[in-house]
Order: structure tokens, then sequence, then C-alpha cells
């Protein structure tokens, strides 16, 4: 199976320099589950975006301290790609600010979460598990880094998980699109680094929070194999329909 992972994290600071990319962070969470998964990744924040996303089996949009909303030149690229992929019938998977990208090229909306900064270890309630995301458990616990969220569903967007202070929390499209606000690739370690190098910078509640809640163990393992379920179910024809793109 061959997957493109479309890194769109803008940090370029010393702390992002002296940790793993998104790329390296994606394979080490799916290469485990997929051994024979030929990867390749591109820096799309940096222009760079596959010649032929058709060529692959599913793309994969990282999460990015970037807005959705901002101007950028590569956002409007990428939301050009998302629409030719659902229109191509090429699986999609977004975390994070993927997950937002995906909602606000399909005609979602995305906007600040009322409640400020979801930072550290989350539960979310599955609410209406998709048939990939086999033996889930009532609630899944992820990373979280975000103040913005998906606050209106694309058309045909199904709900699959959520919790109080992120209602749409993951959605899926058909079998064609799976999404998740979380972070499956981010590990305790690499956490624990982002809330020390955040404590100057985010309010205090927020950094004690997020402190608090890594006693929890993550479900990232568990994650990894939904998202290589889905795009196994979608490689086959019969799987993959038309969505109509507003």
């Amino acid at each position: 199976m061959r997957l493109a992972i479309l890194m769109s994290n803008t940090d370029e600071s010393a702390f992002a320099q002296s940790h793993p990319k998104d790329g390296e962070k994606w394979q080490t969470l799916l290469r485990p589950h997929c051994p024979a998964c030929d990867f390749s990744v591109y820096s799309v924040k940096d222009g760079e975006f596959p010649v032929d996303a058709s060529a692959y089996d599913g793309l994969i949009i990282t999460g990015s301290p970037a807005s959705v909303h901002d101007v950028d030149p590569w956002l409007d690229r990428l939301f050009t790609l998302i629409r030719s992929a659902v229109a191509q019938n090429i699986p999609l998977f977004g975390a994070c600010f993927g997950h937002q990208a995906i909602a606000l090229a399909l005609g979602g909306r995305v906007a600040d979460n009322p409640g400020g900064w979801v930072f550290g270890v989350t539960q979310t309630q599955i609410s209406a598990p998709a048939p990939w995301m086999a033996d889930h458990a009532a609630t899944v616990a992820l990373h979280a880094a975000h103040i913005e969220q998906v606050t209106r569903l694309p058309k045909g967007a199904q709900i699959t998980m959520g919790n109080n202070e992120c209602p749409f929390g993951g959605f899926i499209i058909a079998n064609q699109v799976f999404t998740t606000q979380y972070h499956p690739e981010i590990t305790a370690p690499f956490m624990t680094a982002l809330i020390d190098a955040f404590e100057d910078q985010k309010p205090r509640d927020v950094i004690q929070r997020a402190r608090a809640s890594m006693v929890q163990t993550t479900d990232n393992a568990v994650f990894a194999q939904w998202i290589l379920a889905f795009f196994r179910q979608a490689q086959s024809s019969a799987a993959r329909r038309s969505i109509t793109v507003t």
C-alpha cells in the first residue's frame, strides 16, 4: 500500500528541529502495523505536492500550528488537492489541522474553541464507529493541541467521535474520508517536551491541566490500526463511492 504523508507543520523553531519531523512521526506510528507500506513524504507548507495523487492508495494530512484561515498560497493549493482527491475517490485521512482542512475544503466550518486551548491527553467518546474501527472502546485517549475546531461538518459527513469541549472530534464521509481532531502520532515524551516548551507561552491553567493529563496512557496503537484499516477497505473499488463536493 502506497501512502503519501502531506506535512503541513509550519514550525521551524529550535524545538521543532530537535525532534523528529511529522513525516517520521507518522511512519513510526504506522509502519509497525504495515511493514510493507510504502510512504512518501511531501512538505506541502513548502510547496511540495504529489505530481499525481492518484498514484497513492491514500493521503494523510498532518497537524500544524498554522490556521486553516491563513492566507498562504500553499493552503489554497492544499484545499484544491483535497477537493480533487475526493472527486477522484482517493482516500483521505486528516489529523488536527488536517481534519480541519478537509472539513473547510469540503464546505464545513472551522472556528475558535469556545473553551480555549485543548492541550495534553484528551478522552473522546466514540459515538458512531465506522466499520473499520474494529474492537473499539467507548472512549479513546489521544494527545491534543488545538485552539480551533470544526464547528460545522461538510455535506455528507458523519460524526464518529467527540466530547463536550470538541463535539466534532472526528468524522467520516462514506468510505473515503476519515478524520480526527487529535494526534495519534504524538508520543508521551514528545508531548511532555511540548508542554515544557510552551510553559511561558500559554495560560498557566492550560499548562497545569496538560501536565496533569499526562498520567493517562494514549491509544495510539489502536488508532494506527484504524487508520490502516480505513485505507485498506478504501482500496477496494467496490468500496469507493463518489462524493458530491459543494
